[in-house]
């Protein structure tokens, strides 16, 4: 009989169950380590990083950072090596309405994506503010760039440029809620960014996590990721997927406003 080893590791290491820059906390961070591993007749090695990281510059200012990495082999063969970099410097976030400046760069893989910055402004409303549930909308503005390493794309008016610039506007909705006296949390995470110059040249994300209580600092974790980008290398797919599970450890049992 062939050997099949399944490791599978999700072990994040949590200093704030999720980070809100209007926290009055000086320096909050977040690091999760998760993967899969299964060899013999099927081959597969899953590996994702993620911190989170927002500190106070000074008393109106707070800059959060957030990064992931993702490796995924099949076969041995890559399928997957992504790195996202989303920054942000806030003025005066303990207030209701809030400016930001924003600076993104990503690369991935799969998508044949060799770099994609984006640098804009914004602002922030507070839309619920509590001891522990809160709902924030944002509306930005960015310019980006993204270089490809093919220039056949499934809308044939991009072909030909490696390179696609644009100006796009993105709406964000962040929310955190516990519910039935705290048993449930959910976390979500939304963005719809569309150009402002060209109309079929649009994306957005999906983020949902549901968190189970099992300790005071010890929570059981399913994570749901949606991606759809309408313009992307000739022959893929615009959607991706991902449903995960785990545990949030925190240094803390509740978050303060």
């Amino acid at each position: 009989m062939k050997k099949i080893l399944y490791l599978f590791l999700f072990i994040p290491l949590v200093f704030s169950a999720q980070i809100n820059e209007s926290d009055t906390l000086n320096l909050k961070a977040k690091l999760a380590l998760t993967g899969f591993w299964q060899d013999g007749n099927v081959e597969t090695l899953i590996f994702r990083a993620k911190s989170d990281l927002s500190f106070k510059i000074s008393k109106p200012l707070v800059f959060k950072t957030q990064n992931s990495y993702v490796y995924q082999e099949f076969g041995k063969v890559k399928a997957d090596e992504d790195i996202l970099s989303l920054n942000f410097l806030y003025f005066n976030p303990e207030k209701k309405i809030y400016p930001l400046l924003l600076g993104f760069v990503s690369t991935n893989y799969r998508r044949e994506i060799d770099l994609r910055y984006l640098v804009g402004a914004g602002v922030t409303f507070q839309i619920l503010k509590h001891k522990k549930n809160w709902l924030k909308l944002a509306v930005s503005s960015e310019y980006e760039k993204t270089n490809f390493r093919e220039s056949n794309f499934n809308r044939s008016a991009y072909d030909g440029d490696e390179s696609i610039t644009t100006a796009r506007g993105t709406v964000w909705v962040n929310g955190k809620w516990h519910l039935f006296k705290e048993k449930v949390i959910i976390n979500h995470e939304f963005y719809v960014q569309p150009s402002l110059e060209h109309s079929d040249n649009y994306r957005w994300q999906a983020d949902l996590g549901l968190e189970l209580p099992v300790w005071k600092y010890l929570n059981f974790k399913i994570n749901y990721l949606y991606t759809f980008e309408s313009i992307v290398i000739e022959n893929q797919a615009q959607e991706d997927s991902m449903l995960t599970f785990g545990f949030t450890l925190k240094s803390f049992t509740t978050d303060k406003k």
